[in-house]
């Protein structure tokens, strides 16, 4: 059995790697007559290669000019996403055994392109923290010693599950809504006010949340395809979210 297993490591050694075919997206628009094109690369695949990997060997040894965004490598840091064969992915977490031998990635929709595969999510993320009031209003003013408010940990923990969101905006970028309503709060701008609708220390009431998610640009702007759900890296309980949400802005239009 060892001879076998032997023999089967060598003979897996010598297969030659896979050649992959990367069809990036280029445009620079900060140079105004530059004008957005496809463009080929050719590299060969190694063990437990990612985009990640794959695209920084490209820009170090074929076109340091390509700009696409990292940072933990970790998924953690939510940084590369980017539209993989149509499919909205994080770099860092896809290997390139997952997929077929030509691979196209494009930018994120719906976010202010850069240049090339890298997009401004934060600019979204911050109008879109502005829209919801997405931060605790405190019932009093902060008294630095005061005793700590004890919470329950069921709630604790679903309060946690929410704030597990890396803000990559592959969620949105999936969201057939966001990418035709600019002002649509989007996948993570909801599961974003389910956790602040969720923590007792926030003083706002039924009434106060009706107004923000009641509307075509909050929960009921859904239109129920759940791409969001099935794209999200971190696996966020997206459907909890939105059935949560519907039902917290019924009671409070019925209740009222």
């Amino acid at each position: 059995m060892e001879r076998l297993g032997s023999q089967a490591m060598t003979e897996k050694t010598n297969t030659p790697p896979r050649r992959l075919r990367f069809e990036i997206f280029r445009f620079n628009p900060e140079v105004p007559e530059s004008t957005p094109y496809m463009q080929s690369f050719e590299i060969d695949e190694t063990p437990y290669m990612s985009l990640f990997i794959a695209l920084n060997e490209i820009r170090e040894r074929q076109d340091p000019s390509l700009q696409f965004d990292f940072s933990c490598r970790s998924a953690i840091c939510g940084s590369c996403g980017m539209m993989v064969n149509g499919r909205p992915a994080l770099g860092c977490r896809t290997l390139t055994a997952d997929l077929p031998d030509t691979i196209r990635l494009h930018p994120l929709p719906v976010f202010k392109l850069i240049g090339d595969l890298s997009v401004d999510t934060g600019t979204w993320f911050r109008e879109m923290a502005e829209q919801t009031e997405a931060w605790i209003h405190a019932r009093e003013a902060f008294d630095p010693d005061a005793q700590e408010e004890r919470m329950d940990d069921d709630l604790a923990e679903q309060i946690y599950e929410r704030d597990r969101c890396i803000e990559c905006g592959c969620c949105i970028a999936s969201c057939g809504v966001a990418n035709i309503n600019p002002d649509f709060v989007a996948p993570a701008g909801l599961n974003r006010i389910a956790r602040f609708m969720m923590d007792p220390r926030d003083s706002r009431d039924a009434t106060d949340w009706f107004e923000v998610v009641s509307n075509d640009n909050g929960v009921f702007g859904c239109l129920g395809m759940m791409a969001c759900h099935d794209i999200c890296p971190k696996e966020l309980p997206l459907l909890d979210v939105y059935a949560y949400l519907r039902r917290k802005a019924l009671a409070a239009r019925f209740s009222g």
